[in-house]
């Protein structure tokens, strides 16, 4: 996470639902290399991650490097699948994200994947 740093006393902009998240949600607008604050959790210290393009409040960006295939995680659980690498503070959405909660479709070719009928 070479974009993601310590600091001390800034404005929170930023959320993460749960430890085990790898995206992070915006609380307002981020623009394009905007340096946005966010702590893992209650008690923790603030950190910073940077936006590599902009993004409406409300989405997710990359708290760390994606790889295609791998799952995205908000709320501690898994919300879809990336369709390509997603470098860290970049923007998740429907470009890069295949959403596979409630899909039958996709939980038929997941089973598959793992050898489940």
């Amino acid at each position: 996470m070479d974009s993601v740093n310590q600091l001390k006393g800034s404005q929170i902009s930023c959320i993460v639902m749960n430890k085990n998240d790898n995206v992070i949600t915006l609380l307002k607008r981020a623009d394009k290399n905007e340096l946005l604050t966010f702590s893992m959790d209650i008690d923790g210290q603030p950190q910073t991650l940077r936006a590599r393009q902009a993004a409406p409040f409300g989405h997710k960006l990359a708290l760390r490097k994606i790889i295609e295939g791998e799952e995205i995680i908000k709320y501690g659980e898994v919300i879809g699948r990336a369709t390509a690498d997603i470098e860290d503070g970049e923007h998740v959405h429907v470009h890069n994200l295949i959403g596979i909660r409630g899909r039958g479709d996709q939980s038929k070719l997941k089973e598959n994947i793992n050898g489940s009928h």
